[in-house]
């Protein structure tokens, strides 16, 4: 029955525990067995490797409870502005949402954003106010700046009673008041007394209607389309219309008749196959290849399309395109231009918010971010790709016949030390001054207007200047007509003259001269960058020479070689680091830095031109 459903979304600021929340629920609902290994594991619904390794939720993901007679399906979404596409996306199968805030922290730039979605799509919220334990928890200021929050994004009076309850989820607690019980019964019944029933269409004689908000695969049954159905039944073997609606180029969707192979229900981290499936339900169907994310499946005899997705648009662009350096095809299996194509149209089915266009040997791939495009880039070297890609560029939007670029709220927290470091790294950007206040634990919270131009690069700068202790978190606010390309400033480049092999000799003399990105003993070309000069200018330089051997021995000449131990930057550093006239080639193996132009005769004639 769907008065026996409850779908829910969880949402929050990077790492104020929805994962962890969502763990402790399927626990205790004793979804798992004594004996499973999950009981024993943590962050259990962050599958993806980089989602341990960065300790962030990437994609979205589905999961259902049983509690006390009713079915909870519960979607656990990302944080990070980043990926907000899964958010929009995910949130519309939800009715509810589990609000998750910090203790200590308070409301931050992506509870703000996250809410705001929420509220639009007219989500009843439940907010949990999460980590209370710590020392320095201030949970009567935290509902103060809730309040506020609220006041602020909410789009109908009703939403401003919200109820409250107080939790540490690491330790599977909550309760209605800071007196916290030993379980979370007070979170599970919430849910079911909190969050609505889901409002679907009762009217089955119009046909079955499921909006595909995402979509998974596998080897055995292949393609599947996951959604909310929202009116009707659908059933096995049942023929279908698949209702495609191309928001570009016309509101008349097209349609594509299709019939349904399997469909399954969730429980727990896995799927059951059932026969039919009722409104309310969130169920992933097989045998839909057609279908998109936005996509309508409907039955009947003249099927109606629900309304698609509506995404925000893409801020960042990157090209990335084949490999054309001089060690091109030696560590990777996908290589070409072709291979790199197709990978990136199967990216788009499941990831809506990139975009891609053809651009020279390359494409032009358009995302929310530089950690939403530099995810992308990750998976694709641990899949065995070989490619390269630029600096990344702003995506400009005339509006009102005006050039606009994206602006960001940038919201930052350092120690006080590094507030002087911190206000002259933005100085240099141009950003606006919002706000500066001291929080509960003596560090420095600063608000800035910033464009997204600006922004690139910053995280990197920001931790070098604070000894990585810098807290920093942007939020999209709008577009504003464009004042003057953001020009990045950074030193010289160390730059490889010739092809061969690195040496600790020549790298001795070269140490002098700046900051090392290479160790001896690794193969380098002409026109790769292989460190960070101490002057503004580029530098050739020779790092291949070796020891001229003589019959003369003196003790000087003896002396052991005694590197500075080199740089290795992460994939987003070496992103960050590039200018215009520079490329990023990224293999499974390496990662290395090169001009465009490698010859350095053509490349100063270029400058020059």
């Amino acid at each position: 029955m769907v008065q026996n459903i409850r779908n829910i979304a969880i949402i929050a600021h990077v790492d104020h525990g929805k994962t962890t929340l969502v763990d402790a629920l399927l626990k205790q609902s004793r979804t798992f067995r004594d004996n499973q290994a999950e009981m024993s594991q943590s962050l259990i619904m962050d599958s993806m490797d980089q989602e341990h390794e960065r300790g962030i939720t990437i994609t979205a993901k589905q999961t259902s409870i049983f509690y006390d007679g009713y079915k909870i399906n519960i979607i656990d979404t990302p944080g990070h502005a980043d990926f907000s596409g899964e958010v929009e996306r995910t949130l519309n199968m939800a009715d509810g949402v589990l609000l998750i805030v910090d203790a200590q922290e308070g409301p931050m730039p992506q509870t703000k954003f996250v809410l705001s979605k929420a509220l639009s799509l007219k989500l009843k919220p439940v907010v949990i106010i999460n980590k209370i334990d710590k020392p320095a928890a201030r949970i009567s200021e935290v509902e103060s700046e809730i309040a506020d929050l609220f006041l602020e994004l909410a789009t109908d009076e009703s939403q401003l009673n919200y109820p409250i309850y107080y939790a540490v989820a690491r330790d599977g607690k909550a309760g209605k008041t800071t007196d916290l019980d030993d379980d979370l019964h007070v979170i599970f019944d919430a849910i079911i007394h909190d969050i609505p029933a889901p409002k679907v269409d009762q009217d089955a004689s119009k046909g079955a209607q499921l909006l595909v908000a995402a979509l998974a695969a596998d080897n055995y049954l292949g393609k599947y389309a996951i959604g909310k159905i929202f009116r009707g039944k659908l059933k096995k073997g049942e023929t279908v219309s698949v209702l495609h609606t191309d928001t570009e180029n016309s509101a008349t969707p097209q349609a594509t008749r299709t019939k349904i192979d399997k469909i399954f229900t969730y429980k727990g981290l896995g799927r059951e196959e059932v026969e039919e499936a009722t409104a309310g339900d969130i169920v992933a169907i097989s045998g839909i290849a057609q279908a998109n994310i936005g996509d309508t499946i409907a039955t009947g005899d003249t099927p109606e399309a629900l309304p698609t997705i509506e995404l925000e648009p893409p801020t960042l662009s990157i090209y990335i395109g084949p490999n054309t350096s001089p060690l091109k095809g030696q560590e990777g299996e996908f290589t070409t231009s072709r291979q790199i194509a197709e990978r990136l149209t199967r990216e788009l089915e499941t990831n809506i918010a990139l975009k891609i266009a053809p651009d020279g040997l390359g494409y032009k791939v358009s995302g929310r971010g530089e950690l939403h495009l530099s995810v992308l880039i990750e998976t694709m070297r641990r899949e065995g790709y070989e490619l390269e890609t630029g600096r990344p560029e702003v995506v400009y939007k005339e509006i009102n016949g005006q050039k606009c670029e994206p602006v960001e709220e940038l919201t930052i927290e350092v120690e006080p030390e590094f507030v002087g470091a911190v206000s002259q790294e933005l100085g240099v950007r141009k950003a606006t001054l919002k706000s500066q206040e001291l929080t509960t634990t003596g560090a420095t919270r600063f608000v800035y207007d910033i464009t997204t131009a600006a922004l690139i690069g910053l995280r990197n700068s920001l931790l070098t200047a604070t000894k990585g202790t810098a807290i920093m978190s942007s939020l999209p606010s709008g577009y504003r007509p464009v004042e003057g390309k953001y020009k990045p400033e950074r030193n010289g480049a160390l730059i490889a003259f010739e092809s061969g092999t690195s040496t600790a000799y020549a790298l001795d003399a070269a140490q002098a001269r700046g900051i090392l990105f290479i160790p001896p003993g690794v193969p380098v070309y002409q026109g790769m960058i292989v460190g960070l000069s101490n002057k503004k200018e580029d530098l050739d330089i020779n790092i291949c020479k070796e020891k001229q051997l003589t019959n003369m021995r003196t003790h000087a000449s003896d002396g052991a070689i005694q590197l500075t131990p080199y740089t290795e930057y992460s994939l987003e550093q070496c992103i960050d680091f590039l200018l215009d006239d520079e490329l990023l080639e990224v293999t499974p193996k390496s990662l290395r830095l090169r001009k465009r132009q490698l010859d350095p005769v053509k490349r100063k004639r270029e400058a020059r031109a």
